[in-house]
């Protein structure tokens, strides 16, 4: 087994629909790769089409970690992703393959590389009073609340950001303990080298592909899938379907607007969601960006990655 000093991980991040699919499984005929997938909606059962998970053929052929791995309405935290998914990087390192990361969930990310509060700090009851709230008054107000008892933590999260206010008062309530205070918490750094690299495409490339990927959803089955859920029992209101694609569906389904609409939704909300990748990543200085056009930037990429992983294994071992 390699020293911790000696483990070279490589992350491939970026934006949704920039081809970090392509570059992984190309990497996987260069390198004896497992995918640990840091996506935040991939780990959800039954959402396959509008996360464009990885076909059935692909998960046979090359393990990914963290792809169908909850139900629809199981909680997960970035927190809790840190401390599974670096068990699983060890994991992979002792089974003499090479992990590589795949995402574009920013905070899982973040969460994996310095740490996060992993506290299993929960109660149900709490949560469905405060998701109730949530549905009677909306995030602004439960925000406003927040920012009486536990500042620190409100003027961190966006208003609107219903996700993260629900686990900060959860956490107080439940507790009595302020989540910001709990987050100072000393969390060990990982036990292995990242080595990361980002892949872009021209603004006007990535959002016509993000505009061909919705239509290609439509065109598997999407609106059938939602409603399939919806059709098992799972809330509308659950966290994991209130996300792009999904969401969008729901109102199409509820007759709150046209089909139309709801396609021209998805594709608005999921270059929004590309453009909020964009600028949660920039500022990490550790990222080699890389621009791709076609398969053959992605091939040429691929054996780009294996040369600068090679070279930093050479480093760590002279």
């Amino acid at each position: 087994m390699l020293p911790d000093n000696k483990k070279v991980v490589i992350f491939i991040v970026g934006p949704t629909a920039a081809g970090k699919t392509s570059l992984s499984l190309s990497l996987a005929q260069k390198l004896p790769v497992e995918i640990v997938s840091a996506d935040s909606r991939q780990i959800y059962k039954y959402l396959n089409i509008g996360t464009a998970k990885p076909s059935k053929e692909v998960l046979q052929d090359l393990p990914h970690h963290f792809v169908d791995i909850l139900e629809p309405d199981e909680y997960y935290s970035a927190g809790q992703f840190s401390l599974d998914a670096r068990k699983v990087i060890d994991q992979i390192f002792n089974r003499g393959n090479l992990p590589l990361v795949v995402g574009g969930s920013g905070l899982y990310l973040k969460a994996l590389l310095e740490g996060f509060f992993t506290g299993n700090i929960s109660n149900l009851k709490i949560r469905e009073s405060l998701q109730q709230r949530l549905l009677r008054e909306g995030s602004e107000a439960l925000h406003q609340d927040l920012l009486k008892v536990d500042r620190l933590s409100a003027e961190k999260i966006h208003p609107r950001n219903s996700t993260r206010i629900l686990r900060a008062l959860e956490v107080y309530l439940s507790s009595g303990d302020r989540l910001s205070e709990l987050q100072k918490a000393k969390i060990p750094p990982p036990n292995f080298s990242p080595l990361k690299f980002g892949i872009v495409k021209e603004r006007e490339l990535l959002y016509h592909d993000i505009d061909q990927r919705v239509e290609e959803m439509f065109q598997k089955g999407l609106l059938g899938e939602a409603a399939n859920i919806l059709e098992m029992g799972y809330d509308q209101n659950l966290n994991s379907l209130n996300t792009v694609g999904y969401k969008e569906v729901i109102q199409y389904l509820n007759g709150e607007i046209d089909y139309q609409s709801c396609v021209t939704l998805i594709k608005q909300n999921s270059r929004h969601y590309a453009k909020r990748q964009l600028t949660w990543f920039r500022p990490d200085k550790d990222i080699r960006w890389h621009k791709i056009e076609n398969k053959g930037d992605v091939e040429r990429l691929a054996g780009e990655i294996f040369k600068i992983y090679q070279d930093r294994l050479e480093n760590l071992h002279s």
